[in-house]
């Protein structure tokens, strides 16, 4: 994941395949392509855009990158996603997810992100489900993987508190608990 990523940002993209007739911006390392004009980075950025769903996500990625399935980070900050969509499960490689500053308000779709074996870095403050108390505990229980929440650092103690608050939480107690 070395290589700069292919960046539509603020491109005032209000769908995933309305990306498709944009152009990357050009950043202080050039983008490297093949024979067929895909780039052969890992990463790809569509923040700060006005994009509500992520229907044809893996049509897009196809259009322009070499190995779609290889992609490993993953910028989708400042947009209007309304939920975290199971197409983002069949990025198998992902390792770094940003989806802060959407409108994600339904905190148990975060479960879905476990198919993600190498997760290991997600942002999603500035979305309604951080106004859940839980937020942070649901988040580290349900990514067990992962090493950074919105930029913080999981610490081992805050996943043994976590799984504290799991084991509560799976038996209908009420912890006291508070994501730190």
């Amino acid at each position: 994941m070395y290589s700069p990523p292919v960046d539509l940002s603020f491109k005032a993209i209000s769908s995933v395949t309305g990306a498709l007739a944009v152009v990357p911006r050009s950043g202080l390392r050039p983008l490297k392509s093949n024979s067929k004009g895909k780039y052969s980075s890992h990463s790809f950025r569509l923040s700060n855009n006005n994009i509500p769903d992520l229907v044809g996500l893996q049509f897009m990625l196809g259009h322009f990158l070499a190995q779609p399935l290889k992609l490993g980070w993953l910028d989708l900050s400042f947009n209007k996603i309304t939920c975290i969509e199971p197409v983002l499960c069949e990025l198998r490689e992902l390792r770094v997810l940003y989806l802060h500053g959407n409108a994600i308000w339904n905190l148990p779709e975060v479960d879905r992100l476990g198919e993600l074996p190498y997760l290991h870095s997600i942002t999603l403050h500035g979305n309604a489900i951080d106004k859940n108390k839980n937020y942070r505990n649901r988040v580290i229980s349900a990514l067990p993987h992962l090493k950074k929440v919105d930029y913080s650092s999981v610490t081992c103690d805050e996943r043994r508190m976590v799984k504290a608050w799991h084991q509560g939480s799976k038996h209908g107690g009420n912890t006291k608990q508070s994501p730190q």
